[in-house]
């Protein structure tokens, strides 16, 4: 468990402090297995500095990894649970199958809850692991050692509290779906040019079907994270109008629109498979009529051919140019000058080739 300590500056604790010193909060965070054993001293923590531990079905679900991104209070504090996009390594599955296309975006694609609890001077954070929480750690102890004026020039400062703490701690898991943005739609050029292309005819459309799943869990998601921040917007909106406020509804404004944003592009994904999808039937269904057009053609082209050998198989004692030696040279001639002039009217017409 890492307890990091906000005021003027960032610092970390070896543990926690008997209590905190003027504007100081606390940033207890710790992964999900750490919590259920560390329970009963974050517990104390919690009672020892801000005078209330947490609720039985709250620790449920900070505990639980099925928990969708809602958002629930108390009296006491508020409780975030918000599903992060986490992507599987496709470069290394590149690597292993060159043959990309056959994966389905539900190999690279998993969600997992964090759970935030947003007390007036404690944020504890619950995670499925700790190497994002400690990626925006290091970056926050960095921004502490920056000198005063390039603060104050940039206008980059420390949050000032524990929901702005969590705002750009959930701005931080909403800026990973870039990269997973950058696969998906890799992936997805990968899947058109396989549906559209007439060197590979086999599709697998298992997969296929898979991802387009995904991506519609993928925007569930993102309309459950939408939702879940709009309703702790909602809350902070009815407690006041101070300037801290302010801040809060500008920078929850600001996560809402990226996620907007990427819910807009799962839009558009969906929208373009949808499409491939229909593209590939329309190039297969344009096939198979080229292909009837031409066996209709070379029917029609051997059809008279057909018809005059059929005429002189018919076993009648006297019939019309058996008599002559030239019969069959007269007939052979008629047959290629038919051919010669159906092949040339059909070439004419666009049916052949």
């Amino acid at each position: 468990m890492r307890i990091i300590g906000i005021e003027n500056t960032a610092r970390e604790y070896t543990q926690a402090p008997q209590a905190l010193s003027g504007s100081e909060f606390l940033w207890l965070s710790c992964a999900r297995s750490e919590f259920e054993e560390c329970l009963p001293d974050i517990q104390e923590i919690l009672t020892n500095l801000d005078g209330r531990p947490l609720l039985d079905f709250h620790i449920q679900d900070l505990l639980s990894t099925q928990q969708p991104s809602h958002y629930d209070f108390t009296s006491y504090y508020d409780v975030i649970v918000f599903r992060r996009l986490t992507a599987y390594n496709m470069d290394d599955s590149e690597n292993e199958n060159p043959d990309a296309c056959e994966l389905s975006f539900a190999r690279y694609i998993s969600t997992a809850p964090v759970g935030f609890i947003i007390f007036d001077r404690i944020l504890l954070t619950v995670h499925d692991d700790i190497e994002h929480r400690n990626q925006f750690a290091a970056k926050l102890l960095n921004d502490n050692t920056a000198s005063t004026g390039r603060l104050r020039r940039t206008g980059l400062h420390l949050p000032i509290s524990p929901d702005e703490l969590m705002l750009r701690l959930v701005d931080f898991l909403i800026d990973g779906y870039v990269d997973l943005r950058r696969h998906l739609s890799h992936q997805l050029d990968r899947w058109q040019n396989a549906l559209l292309s007439t060197e590979q005819p086999q599709t697998n459309w298992q997969a296929l079907f898979e991802s387009r799943n995904a991506l519609h869990q993928m925007e569930d998601l993102c309309e459950d994270q939408s939702v879940a921040i709009k309703a702790w917007l909602e809350s902070i909106e009815d407690e006041g109008d101070d300037s801290n406020t302010e801040l809060l509804e500008v920078r929850a404004r600001d996560v809402i629109e990226h996620i907007e944003r990427s819910r807009s592009h799962v839009h558009r994904l969906e929208s373009s498979l949808e499409g491939a999808i229909q593209l590939h039937f329309s190039a297969t269904a344009n096939r198979t009529n080229h292909v009837m057009r031409t066996l209709t053609v070379l029917t029609a082209i051997f059809l008279p051919l057909n018809l005059l050998t059929g005429l002189f198989g018919m076993n009648f004692a006297d019939m019309f140019l058996t008599k002559y030696s030239w019969g069959f040279w007269l007939v052979l001639v008629v047959m290629l000058v038919n051919t010669a002039v159906l092949v040339h009217y059909f070439s004419r017409k666009n049916y052949l080739g």
